[in-house]
């Protein structure tokens, strides 16, 4: 009976040890992926409004497939410096965002497809399901390494989704939604970014 408590008591001190590691290395500096994709899409809603105002051309739009770019730089980065150990948190926040690119990826190629076969496509729908889909993500990845911040404050992406998916006109998107998804990723992932650096920071 004592062995078997002390085994629960191990159990329980090994899972907590792979939180506070997966913790510690999601909010590793700027290497946080929160931050690096928070602000890239905080810095292009500006750059791409202030384009697209100042020039009248909606093509300028396109700059928001820029957002493909954190992605790229975080799997070079991962494959140079592949960790010793993963764990199985590590790996189930990593199959949770893999499950969120394919979404992302399987959207646009649906949206293209589509956009043949009926003569138009919005891809200004993809600015609603973006908050949709990487506050899911950041939502999970909040519960499993059990950081509130993660948790709860992507629920103003379903907010800003829901008013989006509600007010969309039929065929162009309002050019004010550019500053609505930047502000919305600055809560949904910039805030709680650096509240997880400050936490791991005070850890080290």
């Amino acid at each position: 009976m004592e062995e078997q408590k002390m085994n629960e008591k191990e159990s329980l001190e090994l899972i907590a040890q792979m939180i506070r590691v997966t913790k510690q290395s999601i909010g590793s500096g700027s290497g946080n992926k929160f931050l690096m994709y928070g602000y890239t899409a905080a810095i292009l809603s500006i750059v791409i409004y202030a384009l697209v105002y100042f020039t009248g051309n909606s093509a300028w739009s396109a700059g928001w497939f820029l957002m493909f770019l954190p992605f790229l730089v975080s799997s070079v980065r991962e494959k140079r410096n592949r960790p010793k150990v993963v764990t199985y948190t590590d790996r189930m926040i990593n199959e949770t965002w893999r499950v969120i690119g394919a979404l992302f990826v399987l959207t646009v190629l649906t949206m293209i497809v589509l956009g043949f076969v009926i003569g138009r496509v919005n891809f200004g729908l993809m600015m609603p399901l973006a908050l949709l889909y990487c506050g899911m993500g950041t939502s999970i990845t909040g519960l499993v390494i059990k950081e509130s911040s993660l948790t709860y404050f992507p629920l103003l992406a379903l907010v800003t989704a829901i008013y989006m998916f509600m007010t969309m006109p039929s065929l162009h998107t309002p050019m004010v939604w550019q500053l609505y998804f930047g502000g919305s990723f600055v809560v949904v992932m910039i805030v709680p970014g650096h509240i997880l650096n400050a936490k791991c920071k005070k850890k080290c």
